[in-house]
């Protein structure tokens, strides 16, 4: 928290004039969603500027880039929360609703947030989850878990591209888990995320929901 405000009060030099949102961000999207996309945290001068999670920052135009060729967004990138974008069948939330320092939460910030996830899965009851990293990865899995929703605790590996179907112990609907390396400036730039590597995971993540 008090990260999240300093930075709202410093700002970035290219944004000194915009006024910062500073606060935890909610998740956003189509509330009838079948895909739930969870992310990391909201970026220091992205999403706890623009109060929208992936808006006005890299990862946001590479990820929104992406959604949109796949048909789940109807415009190619995000800048500020009035800038007309919306998903379609797809919702995006995140382990941390707070800006952490360097990026990567603690493991008491994202406890602290998880009633806001656990609410959304309890909403949307999804089809489908992309987890960004595997920090989501793995916060989804010890969610389930710690709830007692799976009916099986294996372990799963965390690579680009894999999914694995988990079978609630509730008897509620099947879901189908898919893992992404998260589209940060750092993972895009070095080439270890690439354009076509989110492609082909969002073409078969839209034939799974088509099927």
């Amino acid at each position: 928290m008090a990260y999240r405000e300093a930075v709202a009060r410093t700002k970035r030099r290219a944004f000194r004039d915009e006024d910062y949102w500073g606060r935890p961000l909610p998740g956003f999207g189509d509330p009838h969603a079948r895909l739930l996309i969870i992310g990391l945290a909201p970026a220091a001068h992205g999403g706890n500027r623009t109060g929208r999670m992936f808006t006005g920052d890299r990862s946001g135009d590479f990820l929104y880039a992406r959604l949109h060729e796949a048909g789940f967004a109807n415009q190619a990138s995000s800048k500020h929360r009035g800038d007309g974008l919306k998903l379609s069948g797809v919702y995006i939330t995140a382990t941390a609703r707070c800006a952490p320092p360097d990026n990567h939460p603690s493991l008491h910030e994202i406890a602290n947030c998880r009633p806001y996830l656990e609410a959304e899965l309890d909403l949307l009851r999804p089809r489908a989850v992309l987890a960004l990293g595997k920090i989501a990865f793995d916060g989804y899995l010890k969610l389930l878990r710690d709830r007692g929703a799976l009916e099986r605790a294996p372990r799963f590996v965390f690579r680009h591209g894999a999914s694995h179907f988990l079978a609630p112990s509730s008897g509620g609907p099947p879901v189908r888990l898919f893992a992404a390396y998260h589209p940060s400036q750092q993972n895009t730039q070095t080439g270890r995320v690439t354009a076509s590597m989110y492609r082909r995971l969002l073409r078969k993540i839209r034939r799974f929901l088509e099927s």
